[in-house]
């Protein structure tokens, strides 16, 4: 049986998915262009996994590179984006070792 991939993910996955706070994931859509979640007639937001990794990328530069302001952010997108896809994904695997090395310490 064929797994079905989701197209649709819920703020609060994104939420679990990202570790940002739903007033963030809001207000980010106020200040950038690229996100503009899906809305149901009650107003719920669904994100793509497009959004997830751009929502990613900004939470990167805020707390990696410790840019902080908005338009600092954007211009940090416009100019270093394969940069930042490549740090991104170096600290991913970074911390996923380092947890795996923190579980393999904790079952000793």
């Amino acid at each position: 049986m064929e797994e079905v991939k989701k197209i649709y993910f819920s703020l609060r996955e994104v939420e679990q998915s990202t570790g940002l706070r739903a007033s963030t994931l809001r207000y980010w859509e106020t200040q950038f262009e690229e996100l503009n979640p899906r809305k149901d007639a009650h107003g719920d937001r669904y994100y793509t996994e497009e959004d997830i990794a751009f929502l990613k990328q900004v939470k990167f530069i805020r707390d990696e590179l410790k840019i902080t302001r908005i338009e600092a952010i954007k211009n940090e997108l416009k100019s270093g984006s394969r940069n930042i896809d490549a740090r991104q994904r170096a600290t991913d695997i970074l911390q996923r070792i380092r947890q795996q090395l923190v579980d393999l310490r904790a079952s000793l």
